[in-house]
């Protein structure tokens, strides 16, 4: 095939710095996690503890994987493979739209189809590409556990259950890259779905059958559609079962083949959905720079609300669920409260919900501030600041509407959590303790709003790889950091880790100063430095 070793390396070229980041993100969390969970759980009575409280609570199965033993290395699988195989299913959906819609967007495709690559060869150098890198992470995950002591055939098994969900979800980027006119709505659809499917299988897997040890559980049917049930069911450490990877490869391959078919259906630059049609003219909204950026950024808002209110409503429902078996249950209570590491049990699950509430107000900022990169490179900032539109005026824009989505999502996780309370007949002080929680989350997710503003003034080509290397290392530290034994000082470095905390009866601030000063700083920063600096439109 012409051209097809060059495009290789050119797209290798263009994403070394992104896949080093996501690699060495695996690798990390791969061998903190083995090697904090044998310090912290390395006795058989406490995993067997852990296990049996998420049997018998199944709630947990949703942001966990499927228990398959108390073996230490099938425990730390069962902690951890759900959020290996995301970053990877992340990466590659990522990027299969950049180097697929993306180039017909930024007219690249068109030079290289122009060629006699043609069409065919650069599709082909992407989904080449795309599987070097998914087994780059397959093969930082078991590494990571080898060099932790555990077995190589299960450190292997996980390795390839890793691939495996990232290379399903590289086919679904390319065939959603075929959808759609837009960059954005590909990676719309593709995130959506890839969080629909991590949401019905930890369903799937709560409706699941436990077995009489309760440490145990067999997926229900319908947790068969999700490929991260399929990574789970090839059962690391205790069946390495490789059949459930086999059903993931085929997926793969017949995504693909569809990808394929639906470009030679269409031309370059179009979509197989047809655009919608715009209005003739532009409402009062589009009167302003706000406007704009609200209408661009009004469609991710939902999906990241939607999801908040959800995790919000599992924070005070699962909390006085596990309350009353914690009761019941001394070494369940113990390991909970290791788990949240603050105040009591029930605070503690809210704490750690929240937390996920404010990963995903933060993801919503981080997103909204990088439009403003995405338009610079399109071309279309040009044409707006070419009007008395100042530069410092339309990056604050997009900085005002991140941080008016980010107050959004944190109260709908309010909401939810006051919801469920209402609807349990739950402890009616946990809605206080939410909204303590959640206005700390608000000024942590703050930080990584006005973090990104400041990138994209300064270094505004690293702008999206940077910005959301910073919030991938921030959850994982606020997220698993107590779990794997971090020290606290580390762990505090996560604005996550640093709001303001309820404490029995009262409030520890925590790091709140420096979360506001940060925020404060960053967003002031930005602006004086955005008008400074030239545009800079290449990708």
């Amino acid at each position: 095939m012409s051209g097809f070793w060059a495009l290789l390396r050119l797209r290798a070229r263009r994403d070394a710095v992104q896949v080093s980041i996501w690699t060495l993100a695996v690798l990390i969390l791969a061998y903190g996690s083995s090697v904090g969970v044998a310090e912290n759980f390395g006795s058989l009575e406490e995993r067997t503890s852990l296990l049996s409280l998420a049997l018998a609570n199944p709630v947990i199965l949703l942001f966990r994987g499927l228990p398959s033993g108390t073996a230490e290395g099938a425990f730390i699988v069962f902690l951890v493979l759900p959020f290996l195989a995301m970053l990877a299913a992340l990466m590659a959906a990522f990027l299969a739209v950049r180097h697929s819609r993306a180039d017909e967007e930024s007219g690249r495709a068109d030079m290289v189809a122009a060629t006699r690559a043609g069409r065919r060869v650069p599709f082909a150098a992407t989904l080449v590409h795309g599987i070097i890198a998914c087994l780059l992470l397959g093969a930082a995950g078991a590494l990571g556990l080898v060099l932790s002591g555990l077995a190589p055939a299960g450190s292997l098994m996980t390795g390839a259950a890793i691939t495996a969900t990232g290379l399903v979800f590289l086919a679904v980027g390319l065939v959603a890259a075929q959808l759609f006119h837009s960059s954005r709505a590909a990676n719309s659809l593709t995130v959506s779905l890839l969080v629909a499917s991590f949401i019905i299988g930890g369903v799937g897997n709560a409706l699941g059958t436990p077995d009489s040890t309760l440490t145990r559980m067999t997926s229900s049917g319908l947790a068969w559609v999700s490929p991260f049930v399929w990574a789970e069911n090839s059962r690391p450490f205790a069946d390495d079962d490789i059949r459930p990877l086999l059903l993931a490869a085929a997926v793969t391959v017949a995504l693909a083949g569809l990808a394929l078919a639906m470009q030679a259906s269409r031309d370059v630059g179009s979509g197989v959905l047809p655009a919608r049609r715009a209005k003739a003219q532009a409402g009062p909204l589009l009167s302003g720079s706000v406007g704009l950026a609200w209408r661009l950024s009004a469609g991710s808002l939902v999906a990241w609300t939607l999801g908040s209110a959800v995790v919000g409503a599992l924070s005070t429902s699962l909390a006085t669920v596990v309350e009353e078996v914690g009761t019941e249950n001394p070494s369940v209570q113990a390991i909970l409260e290791r788990l949240a590491a603050q105040g009591s049990m029930d605070q503690g699950l809210l704490v750690t919900f929240f937390v996920m509430a404010g990963v995903l107000a933060a993801c919503f900022g981080v997103q909204t501030v990088q439009r403003a990169r995405q338009e610079e490179t399109h071309g279309t900032a040009e044409a707006a600041l070419a009007t008395p539109l100042a530069r410092e005026r339309w990056l604050g824009a997009f900085l005002l509407v991140a941080l008016l989505g980010i107050l959004v999502i944190t109260g709908a996780a309010v909401a939810g959590a006051g919801i469920a309370l209402a609807a349990t007949d739950g402890d009616g002080s946990l809605l206080a303790d939410a909204l303590v929680v959640a206005a700390g989350q608000t000024l942590a997710a703050a930080v990584f709003a006005t973090l990104t503003a400041l990138i994209f003034a300064l270094a505004p080509r690293l702008t999206i790889p940077l910005s959301w290397g910073l919030v991938l290392v921030a959850a994982c530290l606020a997220l698993f950091g107590t779990i794997f034994g971090i020290d606290e000082d580390i762990v505090a470095l996560s604005p996550f880790a640093a709001v303001p905390l309820p404490s029995g009866d009262g409030v520890d601030g925590n790091g709140v100063l420096w979360l506001v000063t940060a925020a404060a700083v960053g967003a002031v920063a930005s602006v004086v430095l955005m008008r400074r600096r030239d545009l800079a439109p290449g990708g």
